[in-house]
């Protein structure tokens, strides 16, 4: 088959034709992450993201690829979980903009396309991986801009995309060492090469229809969410809409909606933005925002009667979700999951607690719009997690307010953090360098059951053996919860420590845990032991030493 031009519709067709093949593979790229526990994985995360993109992707009436993909980076980019979810999202981003202002594309835009998302992806990762779904994307945009140099068809070059793909996810054990000594490629690469391969599926069967593509193939669920209740709330109309024109400015139209409500979120492109406010004016808001474009998805609910739920959970002044002021000042953002670390948080100032961590990885758009809902221009975000920190710099990038991440790992990093800050009297910059500087002050060990057969650095695991992790490294692996837990503290526990804090999850009782933790306290008595309930999910034990 011969295409030269590929038009709005078949490039839309083309697009979920990735996401589903995609989904269909998506517990196969779960299965491919080198640890065993039970984490936020790549498979779940790429298809959470991309399915914010099949929903902004659904909405959209115009037909040309420069508005579809604007559409599709938008959606992504929003809905990024993970760092497998913001790499693609970037990809998706910088597409959009090799296709900026194009109703249809050639091979050679196409090319050029895929080359603007790796450009992209790479300068939106602090410190880039080789062996990684960075390489493959890079490798697959490589031989794509040799292939159309060569051939106008749009098919042709898509194959050696494939093609090259495929090549580059079959290398990246030998690329990363971590890959080769557990026996697998890299997760996100191979998501990548299902998504480019879900392309060409499309474009070679011109007898699609979106049912055959997307159908039994279900794009996948949503995170799960915590309920919360409206409350008295001030205002009453959730509006949202896109805007579309030239020279848009998010900041211009931002400072003009920002007295007419709260939650007030305006992102996007020069040419294309996405307004999200709560308001008692809809009519006001959508009267001002008609001066800078033409609206487009119009929708406006009434909170009150439809008793919407929230998927971010709030914490402090103003954080339960009754839309009160906040004291002005320094706003703190953090990810937490149990109601026992969520308590302890709150305590030490925290303002906002999204819900999320190993196993739910907050988006982008959770941690804008807790910016947005916070009335501080100045926040400091903590991901506690490594698998997150992508996203709150996302949300950083896309936000008016000044805010800084601090680049915590896990709680314990976080809860370190905190003791460091100082609101009242240190500026953000002093806050920020304090709270980073002690993070490596800080060793982590986590205990947790294997969720599947594995192999790493020497260790055969199976489904079901206890693991220890050691500032995010497989330490131990044994067939009980004490026997891995007394190893872990040999493996971490050093002369110089002096405090031990133990933080039990959701599934052990008080008394379990303080049984196994009174022989630790004899066998290392020099040290100062503290005992709290987390009631975090899945992880037997979160240890702290310092």
């Amino acid at each position: 088959m011969h295409l030269e031009h590929l038009d709005g519709p078949r490039f839309k067709q083309m697009f979920l034709g990735g996401v589903a093949r995609l989904n269909a593979r998506k517990e196969e790229l779960n299965d491919l992450n080198v640890f065993p526990v039970p984490d936020g994985d790549t498979g779940t995360n790429m298809m959470l993201t991309v399915q914010a993109a099949i929903q902004e992707l659904k909405k959209d009436t115009d037909n040309s690829v420069n508005s579809l993909a604007k559409s599709i980076s938008l959606g992504s980019l929003m809905g990024a979980r993970g760092n497998s979810g913001v790499i693609l999202s970037q990809l998706f981003r910088g597409f959009a903009k090799g296709v900026e202002g194009k109703e249809v594309i050639t091979s050679v835009d196409f090319a050029r396309a895929l080359q603007e998302g790796v450009d992209s992806a790479y300068r939106a990762v602090l410190k880039p991986v080789e062996g990684t779904m960075l390489t493959v994307a890079k490798e697959a945009a490589k031989a794509a801009t040799n292939a159309a140099r060569r051939d106008k068809n749009i098919i042709s070059v898509l194959e050696k995309v494939v093609e090259q793909s495929l090549d580059t996810v079959n290398r990246t054990p030998s690329m990363l060492p971590v890959l080769k000594q557990a026996g697998v490629v890299d997760a996100g690469g191979k998501g990548v090469y299902y998504i480019y391969g879900g392309f060409l599926n499309v474009l070679i069967n011109p007898d699609y229809r979106e049912e055959e593509i997307v159908g039994k193939e279900e794009v996948g669920e949503e995170m799960p969410v915590e309920a919360g209740s409206l409350g008295d709330i001030e205002f009453i109309y959730c509006t949202e809409f896109i805007i579309k024109g030239q020279d848009l400015s998010a900041d211009s139209l931002r400072d003009r909606l920002l007295d007419l409500g709260d939650y007030l979120l305006v992102v996007g492109e020069d040419t294309l933005l996405k307004v999200h406010i709560h308001t008692n004016s809809p009519g006001r808001v959508l009267e001002i925002s008609t001066e800078a474009g033409t609206l487009h998805q119009i929708k406006i609910d009434n909170m009150l009667e439809q008793h919407q739920e929230t998927r971010w959970g709030h914490a402090g002044k103003g954080g339960n979700g009754e839309g009160e002021a906040v004291e002005q000042g320094i706003g703190v953002i953090t990810v937490a999951a149990g109601e026992g670390f969520k308590e302890l948080l709150t305590s030490m100032g925290v303002d906002s607690i999204i819900e999320g961590g190993q196993t739910m990885n907050p988006s982008t758009e959770d941690f804008l719009k807790e910016v947005e809902r916070l009335s501080m221009d100045e926040i400091i975000i903590l991901p506690n997690n490594k698998n997150i920190i992508l996203a709150a710099e996302q949300a950083k990038e896309l936000s008016p307010k000044e805010i800084r991440v601090i680049p915590s790992k896990t709680i314990p990093q976080g809860i370190a953090a905190l003791l460091c800050l100082n609101k009242e009297q240190q500026s953000l910059e002093d806050n920020t360098r304090r709270m980073t500087q002690v993070l490596s002050t800080v060793k982590t060990g986590q205990v947790t059951l294997a969720v599947r057969d594995s192999k790493y650095n020497g260790h055969a695991i199976s489904r079901g053996d206890y693991i220890g992790m050691h500032n995010g490294d497989l330490a131990v692996v044994k067939k009980s919860l004490e026997e891995a837990l007394q190893a872990l503290m040999e493996d971490m526990v050093e002369e110089e420590d002096e405090l031990i804090t133990f933080y039990y999850g959701q599934d052990i009782a008080p008394q379990e845990a303080t049984a196994i933790i009174e022989g630790m306290e004899e066998k290392y008595s020099d040290k100062e032991f503290e005992v709290y309930n987390g009631g975090q999910p899945l992880y037997h034990f979160v240890i702290s030493i310092e």
